[in-house]
């Protein structure tokens, strides 16, 4: 969330900046946090012995975290960099990019509406704020479902936060994938199923999808769309299609998806 004050929650991740290193642990600052000062203590740093923890973590360097603990009275927050994967990671500076990005737009926003970044948050950006969390979810909502964004909020500001995320944000996508497996014993069994995916990319008619092969018989598919049914819609037909091609030559074909 942006503008974020008071102290994080234990389990939280959270960005830091490395500020120094000492052989016990490091001392860093919470980017999202005004700054805030933290420490992880030379065992958090990695999983197993560490010799040198300079070749962890150094002086300058950004940083994703695990919150360990907050001691509220003393201003005390420990936290762990080792509980903190590489998708995690990624993830979360995915996000903290996206919300210096959108606190820049809201500052274009203000600066269309002649007025300060501090009135434009007491106006509508700490109710936008708490209606999503952070100020990129409301910007990819306005451009996402504008309809709806309109119907939600009031206010002679949704005219140009809705000009300015048209401008500079992306509808957000969704991802689904599905496993074919198809095989075919026909002597050119491996051009009647190349002609059966190319038919079931025929059949995206457009939509954005890719198969790729993850080992004979299974190939993947994946379909990124604006909404889950859209993105349902378009992997029955692509499969379907596909499917059906491979069978009508004797072949077999089965979608196969991981339960979430």
């Amino acid at each position: 969330m942006s503008r974020v004050r008071g102290l994080p929650e234990n389990g939280e991740l959270v960005v830091c900046t490395v500020k120094s290193v000492k052989n016990f642990g490091a001392f860093v600052t919470l980017d999202e946090y005004d700054d805030r000062e933290g420490f992880i203590h030379v065992r958090d740093v990695a999983t197993g012995w560490v010799k040198y923890i300079r070749d962890f973590v150094r002086e300058g360097q950004k940083i994703v975290c695990k919150v360990l603990g907050v001691d509220s009275t003393k201003g005390h927050i420990d936290l762990s960099l080792k509980s903190v994967n590489e998708h995690q990671k990624r993830e979360k500076i995915q996000q903290w990019k996206n919300e210096k990005k959108a606190e820049k737009l809201l500052e274009i926003v203000a600066e269309r509406m002649n007025i300060d970044i501090d009135k434009a948050y007491k106006q509508f950006g700490d109710e936008l704020l708490e209606a999503y969390e952070t100020l990129y979810g409301a910007f990819e909502s306005a451009v996402a479902y504008p309809e709806d964004f309109l119907s939600e909020f009031e206010g002679g500001w949704t005219d140009t936060f809705m000009e300015v995320a048209k401008e500079n944000v992306a509808a957000p996508m969704v991802q689904i994938d599905g496993i074919l497996e198809m095989s075919s014993s026909a002597p050119n069994g491996m051009e009647l199923i190349k002609n059966a995916l190319m038919a079931g990319m025929a059949a995206a008619d457009g939509a954005s999808v890719e198969i790729t092969c993850v080992g004979c018989p299974k190939y993947r598919v994946v379909v990124n769309a604006a909404e889950y049914k859209e993105a349902e819609d378009v992997m029955k037909a692509v499969t379907t299609t596909a499917i059906n091609s491979l069978t009508s030559n004797n072949g077999t074909a089965v979608l196969k998806r991981e339960s979430k």
